[in-house]
């Protein structure tokens, strides 16, 4: 009976508002951090269009990078198990979508 007062005292509600839970689209992340923090621009580039625009920015303490590299390592791995190795082109330098800086 603890385990379960417990584990409901340990959850958390999270709500997705209507606005954020249709995305937004970005082709490119722009990735600095600082001995504190890492900051991950989130920028959408256009074909033809000279100037890009960053669409969201996501602060994180490197605690929280750290994890949310694990996450998306172990995503990855259980989507290319079941859909096949997604492939990440090299672009050269000076480009390189979802890249670090």
């Amino acid at each position: 009976m603890e385990d379960k007062n417990s584990n409901a005292k340990n959850q958390i509600n999270i709500e997705l508002k209507e606005d954020i839970a249709q995305g937004i689209y970005s082709n490119l992340a722009i990735i600095s951090h600082s001995s504190s923090e890492f900051v991950v621009d989130f920028v959408r580039i256009m074909p033809g269009v000279p100037k890009a625009e960053v669409k969201s920015r996501i602060i994180l303490t490197p605690e929280h990078a750290k994890r949310l590299l694990l996450a998306l390592g172990d995503n990855m791995a259980k989507y290319e198990a079941k859909n096949g190795q997604v492939k990440a082109e090299d672009h050269g330098p000076g480009f390189a979508p979802f890249g670090c800086n």
